[in-house]
């Protein structure tokens, strides 16, 4: 639907060549079916928007039919402006220049016809410029405001398609940010989970025969408990926003290993560690290697059993951080691609490494992580 501003404007210029048309004629000075090849031309004015050239045909064929059937007295007229305002309109409003070349190859032909019906001897180039200089102005500047609104016209689709790409991003960052916090929570949620489960059992088992053991393992559960709700504290603060809150800070390190393998050893593990890996300064690469043996312990304390046998080696190989966890449980129960497997490879593979995990041929279950040290890491959330 058409702009009411812009077709108002529209009625105005063709009611102002039509009252051009019909001046002459009130005052006697022209033929009368001038008159109606004027309302013609201001009839053509009203589409010149919308249909550029064919109200531009339409003036050409008027103004060619006054040339032909009256004289040269009886042109030009006041309202053969229309000529002018139809080449404007055609050269702003075509789809492509090639409407405005076309308008302009017709104003020329015009211009011949005029400068050879009014050829003047001693000034044979005055009337042929003056025609020129002005439809040739007229013709510029339509290009030029042409220009400029396909100009403005880009600026805008550009500005359109940017605020469509950065929405485009927001809703990537926001879904890549939901799969951390959602791998962070299993993380948390399982290991903690499965030791409390553990300690619950053996301390529920041990109530009658052993009362001081029993209270080691609720001792044990509510420690895991407080441990996981510190966890969880602070990934609701990442969630809410609050990330520069002292909890949300807090980094974890490859020295927290040990109480991380010292909570599966209380559940019943027997867990050898070979740690050469020394001091690492990336925060990233430290917490998916912390997430790595903690998802690796979970899955032994759920499907190798409590009295497991599990080997941990953690050493430097090359420029890469090497992480091997084999346990001595049934291989065959953990064979499933679960949420911590599949959590495992999304960490190692953003810091571009490689992960190998499946049963033993010696029976277990063994999984191998090796990182790249030197690689460029992203911020780690807080976990």
């Amino acid at each position: 639907m058409r702009n009411p501003r812009s077709l108002a404007f529209d009625l105005l210029v063709a009611a102002g060549v039509a009252s051009l048309a019909c001046l002459p004629i009130f005052l006697r000075q022209t033929p009368r079916p001038l008159m109606w090849l004027g309302l013609t031309m201001a009839a053509a004015l009203l589409v010149r928007r919308s249909r550029p050239l064919w109200s531009m045909g339409v003036i050409s064929a008027a103004a060619l039919t006054q040339v032909l059937f009256w004289g040269p007295a009886n042109d030009p007229l006041p309202y053969d402006l229309a000529v002018l305002i139809g080449m404007y309109s055609a050269v702003k409003y075509s789809k492509t220049l090639r409407g405005g070349l076309i308008s302009g190859f017709v104003v020329i032909i015009g211009i011949v016809i005029e400068v050879a019906r009014h050829f003047d001897a001693d000034h044979p180039w005055q009337l042929a410029l003056f025609y020129a200089g002005i439809c040739g102005g007229v013709w510029l500047m339509a290009y030029t405001v042409r220009q400029r609104r396909i100009y403005v016209a880009g600026l805008e689709e550009r500005a359109a398609s940017l605020e469509r790409e950065r929405a485009h991003l927001a809703r990537i960052a926001v879904a890549d940010e939901r799969a951390v916090i959602a791998r962070e929570l299993h993380d948390v949620v399982a290991h903690s989970l499965a030791v409390m489960v553990v300690q619950a059992d053996g301390g529920r088992y041990a109530l009658d025969a052993d009362p001081e053991k029993s209270r080691q393992a609720m001792a044990t559960v509510a420690e895991t408990g407080r441990a996981a709700l510190e966890d969880m504290r602070r990934l609701v603060g990442v969630l809410r926003g609050s990330a520069d809150s002292p909890q949300s800070r807090r980094r974890i390190t490859l020295a927290e290993l040990e109480p991380l393998v010292a909570g599966a050893r209380s559940a019943g593990l027997t867990v050898r560690v070979a740690n050469t890996v020394g001091a690492v300064d990336a925060p990233a690469l430290e917490l998916a290697v912390y997430r790595i043996v903690q998802e690796g312990l979970t899955n032994v304390l759920r499907h190798a059993g409590p009295d497991a046998q599990v080997d941990l080696d953690l050493r430097r190989d090359g420029d890469e951080i090497v992480v091997e966890l084999c346990d001595s449980g049934c291989g065959g129960t953990t064979s499933a691609e679960g949420h911590g497997l599949t959590g495992m490879r999304e960490r190692v593979s953003v810091h571009g490494g490689t992960l190998q995990a499946g049963p033993r041929a010696a029976g277990g279950w063994q999984v191998r992580a090796s990182l790249p040290v030197g690689t460029p890491l992203p911020q780690a959330v807080a976990g």
